[in-house]
């Protein structure tokens, strides 16, 4: 029998654990000098991200002049470390390289639990019909057909999340791209690593604590709203990346209420893992794409 009291104890330990290392994750970055595979500052790429590393420069503690600019040019070709100015510097690969790690540990940890707890992966909605959400108007459509929804509903909340930016830029609120514009590809070889090692990686292991855990197995398990779940667990969601500003996690809160009304209308984790792979994908392509 599953141990569901234990399991939404670990749960929820995690999620806590999550929020704090994506809390001092930010921090990090927050202070660090981000260089790509050349050893350029990443600020070149735009306008917005340059106002942003022009900020940090101005407050940024210096040793000397001389090594300041050294650094600002590129000269000092570091890729990790601190940087003259006492700044950490990281690159753009290992900043991806950690995303796929830390989630993947993550995604492991929280498979862990499951296992430990006995916890069924239908609860999750993995590998069978889910013991209280609705899933038989989609059952037909098989995997290929779950991938196919999964990646239109993907294609219009990426829509959905760029007219939102758009509205609060109008209104006065706008969201920080640092984290976006720092982990942007330079090279093929950095795409690849995003677009077939991170971003799947990444969605994974989001969607499988906070749809899979926090909405499908604890609505099994204890008989919860599975909609009550679904907004509780966007809020953590929204929470979660913090990095974006304010109006960031508001819409990535509200795209956590669509990726959950997806997992709950058809009882597969398949479908928004793929929407959440295209919107991230796509927010990557169309912000920092060639």
């Amino acid at each position: 029998m599953p141990e569901w009291a234990a399991f939404a104890f670990a749960t929820a330990a995690l999620t806590l654990l999550l929020l704090i290392l994506t809390r001092r994750s930010r921090r990090v970055l927050e202070r660090a000098r981000i260089v790509d595979s050349r050893g350029d500052s990443v600020g070149s790429r735009g306008d917005a991200v340059d106002d942003d590393f022009d900020r940090d420069r101005d407050t940024a503690p210096r040793s000397d002049d001389a090594s300041a600019r050294a650094t600002e040019n590129g000269e000092t070709g570091v890729l990790s470390g601190d940087a003259p100015d006492g700044r950490p510097a990281l690159t753009t690969r290992s900043l991806l390289v950690n995303a796929a790690t830390s989630q993947a540990v993550g995604l492991a940890v929280l498979t862990a639990v499951a296992w430990w707890t006995a916890v069924p992966a239908t609860a999750f909605g993995i590998g069978g019909t889910h013991p209280t959400l609705g899933a038989s108007a989609f059952a037909s459509l098989g995997t290929p057909g779950l991938v196919g929804l999964g990646a239109a509903a993907g294609i219009a909340l990426a829509a959905g999340n760029q007219a939102a930016v758009r509205l609060g830029t109008r209104i006065g609120v706008t969201a920080s791209d640092r984290l976006r514009a720092a982990m942007a590809p330079g090279t093929a070889g950095e795409w690849g690593l995003l677009l077939g090692v991170a971003l799947p990686t990444v969605a994974v292991s989001e969607e499988a604590l906070f749809r899979g855990a926090l909405v499908g197995a604890l609505a099994a398990g204890f008989a919860v709203d599975p909609w009550l779940l679904a907004v509780g667990s966007s809020v953590v969601f929204g929470l979660g990346h913090g990095a974006q500003g304010r109006l960031g996690i508001v819409v990535t809160a509200a795209l956590g209420v669509a990726l959950a009304g997806l997992f709950v209308v058809t009882g597969s984790l398949l479908v928004p893992i793929v929407a959440h792979y295209v919107v991230n994908a796509a927010e990557f392509a169309v912000h920092e794409g060639p």
